[in-house]
């Protein structure tokens, strides 16, 4: 099988510019590539997990990645998928961030001499003049084009800001840029990055008379359509102090029965004839083995193989009624949370971030879903004391069916 007939096996590929001289270039090895990262947080999430990993099979194929830190469009934000405005970051903010996606990309990518790049588009899109660019790619944009672009229409009922606006020219001129200084030839993103993509690929070859190719990759959805690397309204990430290596593994293995199959094929490295034998498992209880794959296997390429073995261990005992008491994810608190030696559960709850809401901390008593030591909490106006840590120095909160939290005092 030819690595173009593995991603579309896999389910990977969603458009492309020209299928054929695409196949041909990644089939051998001879595209030089890259995919961007604005740097809005100082983490990558598991959002990003599929570029990561795709980056590294082509690079396995022979292929070059770029990885292009958006330390430049960063500072305008992209409007895709947005229902308002990206915040806006200092520089000292988007630097840090930056430096951050490098330490996490390095686990996936091989960099070096003749192998991945590291890029950072505030090198040339901050020292831009903004006459001579509009003169330069301005004068290649239609805007009536450019208003029917997925990632525009669903901002216009809101309002577009003309910084915004902008953010198409940046990512094009961020293509058009490198393809003429590192022989970048190929650009790779999500599926809603499509109107960015050929923005640049059209700017290359009216510019430039040369060919240069796009490829969107699926974006990964959940059963419902909903984007997958999110929980409880907060993204999971792949830093281990926002996203414990457990609560990342707990993610994925409680992934509904129906993505299972489309998660392991799309993220990991397992062979697909292997993936297909699981198929069956949907519908039996055995499927709950294909999600410890699943949980194992992405856990083990973020966070090492050790914590992904105390994650899965983790997992089986609490699924199996015990808790692990050493793997679970813990939260440390101290004396000052207390008045009075008390705290309302609604307020603590909140203080140790397991709910972003007291709404949401009542919804979940009101339906059972708060279990402290074994103890259903059914009251509202429940109080967590201080004496409740003499015994062992920490409390187990259970939160729904599955997740669970130590709470320790120091």
């Amino acid at each position: 099988m030819t690595l173009f007939e593995e991603l579309t096996e896999r389910g990977l590929i969603a458009q492309l510019t020209d299928p054929d001289e695409i196949k041909e270039l990644i089939n051998a090895g001879k595209a030089t590539f890259y995919i961007g990262f604005d740097c809005t947080a100082d983490s990558l999430t598991a959002g990003h997990f599929m570029a990561l990993t795709l980056m590294k099979r082509l690079q396995m194929a022979g292929n070059r990645p770029i990885a292009l830190i958006g330390g430049g469009t960063t500072m305008i934000g992209d409007p895709s998928g947005r229902t308002d405005m990206r915040k806006m970051l200092t520089i000292e903010d988007i630097n840090h961030n930056a430096e951050c996606f490098k330490r996490q990309m390095e686990r996936f990518i091989e960099f070096g001499e003749g192998k991945a790049m590291m890029v950072n588009n505030a090198d040339w899109l901050l020292n831009l003049n903004y006459v001579d660019f509009l003169r330069e790619v301005g004068t290649h944009f239609s805007v009536n084009k450019m208003l029917t672009a997925e990632c525009y229409k669903q901002r216009m009922e809101k309002g577009l800001s003309f910084f915004e606006f902008n953010y198409m020219l940046m990512q094009s001129y961020d293509f058009y840029y490198m393809f003429q200084k590192y022989g970048c030839n190929m650009e790779f993103g999500g599926d809603d990055q499509w109107s960015n993509m050929l923005g640049g690929t059209e700017l290359i070859r009216k510019k430039l008379g040369k060919d240069a190719y796009a490829m969107t990759i699926t974006l990964l959805t959940d059963s419902n359509g909903n984007k997958m690397g999110k929980t409880a309204g907060n993204a999971v990430w792949l830093d281990a102090d926002k996203t414990s290596p457990f609560d990342f593994f707990q993610y994925w293995r409680n992934v509904d029965d129906a993505d299972v199959i489309k998660c392991l094929k799309m993220l990991t490295f397992l062979p697909l004839e292997q993936i297909k034998e699981m198929e069956s498992w949907v519908g039996t209880s055995k499927v709950n083995e294909a999600k410890e794959i699943l949980g194992y296997e992405l856990t083990k390429m973020v966070h090492g193989e050790d914590e992904a073995k105390k994650s899965l261990d983790a997992a089986k005992a609490l699924f199996s009624g015990a808790v692990d008491n050493a793997n679970i994810p813990a939260v440390e608190i101290t004396s000052d949370i207390f008045t009075d030696d008390k705290i309302g559960l609604l307020d603590f709850l909140s203080k140790i971030k397991l709910v972003p809401s007291n709404g949401e901390a009542r919804r979940l008593i009101k339906q059972g879903g708060i279990v402290i030591d074994d103890i259903k909490i059914e009251d509202q106006g429940h109080v967590v004391n201080k004496s409740d840590f003499d015994k062992k120095g920490f409390i187990v909160i259970k939160k729904g069916k599955k997740n669970f939290t130590k709470v320790v005092l120091k």
